[in-house]
């Protein structure tokens, strides 16, 4: 097995599948990649977390894919097509590329298995997705995540990979749906973040998060998405722990912005990439596109385009007008 990427969450996959079977982590710097080897922990992303013995980290991405059967994508959204197009001509018989990236593609609006379907079009391409702290799962807290390939008895397999003890792993074929909650709850995470900041209490983020699962629902069932996936572990599971906790680098962000700091100097400080900020702007293009209305969504991109404060697009949502709990959109989609 291999895994591209080793930020916290790639690390923590790698540490998961290694167990189990020999896996090989890409890791970005020749110098952090020995250090993993020599150390066994990843120093920089993934502090005081051993990594078992059946685990190998190279900066090499031939050797990282050489004989590998299925090859996990940890790189983030803004960077996945350039390292998967590197990788490209060592990939001769892996069986499946998963996306461990919550993100959509600025410029062309793809989501990551849509990336993987235009680099390599003959590779299947899946998601690994749920509510999943990178520390918490590796440190073997108890945790639950769904796999995703369009191909069941393939899904299955995967499923089996990274299925643990303390890892439980559930199985779908609605990637579509899969990968829209992911992207979209990273940006309602910076949202809730920023009501968080500015010192709201706990009604005004059970709105936020209520109401994010609509917009999100709303998308995906849009996309082709199964609107049943947003009650599970890829919707309202991955919404709720991105939304309320502390160790969320997308909710940090917002509590960040909801203090009155600017965007440039919170990102700059961060070590890790908070996948909302890339993914805002696509997201309400793609939502545009399709037609789909994402109030909450829009007032992000607006923030981080520096086009609108935290105060003003709170003021902007609260003044909108008065409608319908339930929109036609899903109850469509729980009659199909």
């Amino acid at each position: 097995m291999a895994v591209i990427g080793a930020g916290s969450w790639g690390t923590a996959v790698a540490g998961l599948v290694a167990d189990s079977f020999p896996t090989t982590l890409w890791v970005r710097s020749p110098d952090l990649a020995s250090s993993i080897e020599r150390n066994r922990e990843n120093e920089t992303y993934l502090s005081g977390v051993h990594l078992p013995d059946g685990l190998t980290a190279t900066s090499s991405l031939e050797q990282a894919v050489t004989g590998a059967s299925v090859v996990f994508m940890a790189v983030p959204s803004h960077g996945f097509r350039t390292v998967l197009g590197a990788l490209a001509p060592y990939v001769v018989d892996v069986e499946a590329i998963i996306s461990l990236s919550k993100g959509i593609e600025n410029e062309t609006n793809l989501r990551m298995s849509e990336v993987i379907g235009e680099v390599l079009p003959d590779v299947p391409a899946g998601v690994l997705t749920g509510p999943n702290l990178a520390r918490e799962v590796a440190e073997g807290q108890p945790a639950a995540s769904v796999v995703a390939l369009r191909d069941e008895a393939l899904a299955r397999r995967i499923q089996k990979l990274v299925h643990t003890r303390t890892f439980r792993v559930y199985m779908g074929t609605d990637v579509v749906g899969c990968e829209v909650a992911g992207a979209t709850k990273n940006v309602m995470a910076i949202a809730a973040g920023i009501c968080d900041g500015l010192g709201f209490g706990e009604n005004t983020r059970a709105v936020l998060i209520t109401r994010g699962l609509a917009e999100l629902g709303r998308l995906g069932v849009a996309l082709g998405g199964q609107v049943l996936t947003f009650g599970g572990l890829a919707g309202v599971g991955d919404l709720v722990a991105t939304c309320a906790s502390p160790k969320s680098r997308n909710r940090t962000v917002g509590f960040e912005l909801g203090r009155g700091r600017s965007l440039d100097d919170i990102v700059s400080g961060m070590q890790m990439v908070a996948e909302g900020v890339k993914s805002a702007g696509p997201l309400v293009s793609l939502a545009r596109s399709h037609g789909v209305e994402m109030p909450i969504a829009e007032q992000i991109e607006a923030i981080v385009d520096g086009r609108s404060s935290p105060r003003q697009a709170l003021l902007a949502l609260m003044d909108r007008p008065a409608r319908p709990e339930w929109d036609e959109t899903l109850l469509r989609g729980l009659q199909t």
